[in-house]
């Protein structure tokens, strides 16, 4: 009995997913993009991509993008060196977003060939997935990506930055760390380990948007936020606790909160706040939050009650006084 030939093979996928197959070198994209190879390449590896060589693995599309890059810089809307760091920076925030996305569509995949719904072909279900929602998905990221940039515009507005520090802000940033999670990690299995992360990142998203903080960025076992206010970033992390506590698959939590200027820069945030709050979490007791001196400054004190712990080495900073707090 002859065993059918496959409905689809790998390849298809990426053609479904790039809308055209793969057909131009480096050297082609150049001659009909106007840049350098040199250029493209640089460009290609920006977006977080291996140097090509003389494969042929770019498409119309990319000579289109290439095409639009050149006209923003021969126009002088802006330089070359600022379109390789927003070209890092989307490369970046789009890996991230494709691991998640696919990752998240490759459990779904399971579920349906696992189900009355499936075609008996993990690649026919993929192929079928595209077909429906990467459209929908495409219109979504463009307005959830207007948003954020409208929000990010209002905030810097709001911040009354001169313009010597467009990226510049006080906020009291904090750090929520998983306690004893690589303990945990070594009991359980890796699939547990992954619903664990991404019912804490879950978590700490929606406590951090109910109270107005941001979200720089998720590390597995922490979270690193920051809020306009010290008040604020108390509000958040007592959220955050709140919620892990009510969450029997998580375990304890603790919370450091620092206050200062900070630099933002490519989705991230830099500076001593940024580090200080990051010590400050390691000394935090389980549910509990911890700050700094500057911080506890910024409580109302009809509202908060903070204690000084002993001082201690704390590194980089060397002898500081941690304050817990909580409220009335």
């Amino acid at each position: 009995m002859s065993v059918p030939e496959p409905k689809y093979v790998d390849a298809d996928l990426e053609v479904a997913i790039l809308g055209e197959s793969p057909e131009l070198t480096a050297e082609e994209v150049s001659s009909a993009s106007g840049f350098s190879v040199e250029q493209t390449l640089k460009l290609w590896r920006a977006l977080g991509f291996p140097t090509a060589g003389d494969d042929s693995i770019f498409t119309d599309a990319d000579v289109r993008a290439l095409a639009i890059v050149g006209a923003t810089i021969e126009r002088g809307t802006l330089d070359e060196e600022t379109v390789l760091r927003m070209t890092r920076a989307l490369g970046q925030m789009m890996a991230r977003l494709a691991d998640w996305e696919v990752g998240t569509l490759a459990g779904h995949i399971e579920k349906i060939e696992a189900s009355d719904k499936a075609t008996g072909s993990r690649l026919e279900t993929a192929m079928n997935l595209v077909a429906d929602v990467q459209p929908g998905f495409e219109e979504l990221l463009i307005y959830v990506w207007r948003r954020h940039l409208a929000a990010a515009a209002a905030r810097l507005a709001a911040a009354g930055n001169t313009e010597d520090h467009l990226n510049a802000a006080e906020l009291t940033v904090g750090f929520a760390d998983l306690v004893g999670f690589s303990a945990y990690s070594n009991e359980i299995s890796r699939e547990e380990i992954g619903e664990m992360v991404e019912e804490f990142e879950n978590l700490c998203l929606d406590a951090v948007a109910r109270r107005r903080g941001r979200v720089i960025k998720t590390l597995g076992d922490s979270v690193l936020f920051v809020s306009e206010t010290p008040a604020g970033a108390f509000e958040v992390a007592d959220e955050i606790i709140r919620q892990i506590v009510a969450t029997p698959m998580l375990p304890d939590v603790r919370i450091g909160l620092a206050t200062g200027p900070v630099e933002l820069r490519l989705g991230d945030v830099f500076g001593p706040a940024v580090n200080l709050a990051a010590r400050m979490m390691t000394v935090a007791r389980r549910n509990r939050v911890i700050c700094d001196e500057q911080t506890a400054a910024g409580l109302p004190e009809d509202e908060f009650e903070i204690r000084v712990l002993p001082s201690r080495p704390i590194r980089g900073f060397g002898e500081l006084a941690p304050i817990a707090v909580r409220r009335r």
